[in-house]
């Protein structure tokens, strides 16, 4: 089986490229999924002792969290340690169950695919990239986003063009919708066809 890491900065279109390898029949996880489902699980118990008063009802609160982390680096390693062990012990079950179901390739879609060193848990990266432009115009039409947050976001981030440089495959998602479907069949074709 082949471990396919789908990554993409922000607004690049990596969530809708994602559901065009589900849609194909590829089996996905998605880490941003799998963060929200430990959030009102396994993370809240150790998010609520790492950061009294976080967690409501059983559920982290993101939005309390994110005011204890904003701007800390030391609070933001802080929930890192707690729940990037968690995702990542959630994408092995995942990869465990399509190795048993006999998936010929399975697609974890990590954002922070290269700067969290995650370029050695898969066998090939796809990149989701578009031009700067409608990156940004993608991002501030988010609800609540502004110019200074959208700044702060990528200055976290692996630029674009250098993640395009360690892609092993690059989908351009600014040329529309068919144009991406066809780049990911092309992908799946790619790993699979002529293959045992």
């Amino acid at each position: 089986m082949i471990v396919l890491g789908l990554t993409g900065s922000i607004g690049m279109g990596k969530s809708t490229t994602a559901r065009m390898f589900a849609e194909a029949g590829v089996p996905v996880h998605d880490s941003d999924e799998a963060v929200h489902r430990l959030y009102a699980g396994e993370a809240a118990p150790l998010i609520d002792a790492a950061f009294p008063g976080t967690v409501m009802d059983g559920v982290v609160d993101r939005a309390e969290l994110s005011r204890h982390v904003l701007g800390n680096a030391a609070a933001l390693k802080k929930v890192e340690a707690i729940v990037h062990p968690l995702v990542r012990a959630d994408a092995n079950a995942f990869l465990e169950r399509c190795r048993a179901a006999g998936a010929a390739i399975a697609v974890l879609d990590i954002p922070l695919l290269f700067e969290t060193g995650g370029r050695g848990r898969v066998d090939k990266v796809v990149v989701v990239t578009a031009p700067a432009d409608v990156q940004r115009e993608r991002v501030l039409a988010r609800p609540g986003m502004t110019a200074e947050k959208f700044e702060a976001i990528l200055a976290k981030q692996v630029p674009d063009a250098e993640k395009r440089k360690l892609a092993d495959y690059v989908v351009d998602t600014s040329r529309g919708l068919d144009a991406a479907r066809a780049a990911v069949q092309a992908i799946i074709d790619d790993l699979t066809v002529g293959k045992p």
